[in-house]
């Protein structure tokens, strides 16, 4: 809420789903939001990014390659990184200024291996933070 300049959604695969929706929400109410894929970003997009903006990164490994340059960036030119994943430990975590950490939960697929728990849980709190901005 107290950024001042763009809030910057990422996500990679589901995660990248998930994080267009949020994206979508925030410009839908109001807060200059924009989406930009973890491995897009250090092809141009990361020019979207301000230092008076912030990243709300989603991972929920929080350890994918892409996430290096989305990270270095934030930190290089002091933009505020809120770390939406599952471990506060895990990489994307460490570098974060924020972290929120969601529950590890087993996935509803019968093999664990399709996102859906996981992206659930994303989506409905993407959905709270920006209820809690249109509210601050």
């Amino acid at each position: 809420m107290q950024a001042k300049g763009r809030v910057i959604v990422s996500g990679m695969r589901k995660s990248g789903h998930i994080g267009r929706k949020v994206a979508a929400t925030l410009a839908s109410t109001g807060t200059r939001a924009f989406f930009v894929h973890h491995g897009e970003a250090s092809h141009g997009d990361l020019g979207m990014i301000t230092p008076d903006g912030v990243i709300i990164a989603l991972s929920w490994s929080g350890e994918t390659s892409e996430l290096g340059n989305l990270i270095h960036s934030s930190r290089r030119f002091a933009v505020g990184l809120i770390a939406v994943t599952s471990r506060a430990e895990n990489t994307l975590g460490r570098a974060a200024d924020i972290v929120l950490a969601l529950p590890r939960i087993e996935e509803a697929c019968p093999h664990g291996l399709a996102p859906t728990t996981s992206t659930i849980l994303q989506l409905a709190l993407g959905d709270a933070i920006a209820m809690a901005v249109i509210a601050g």
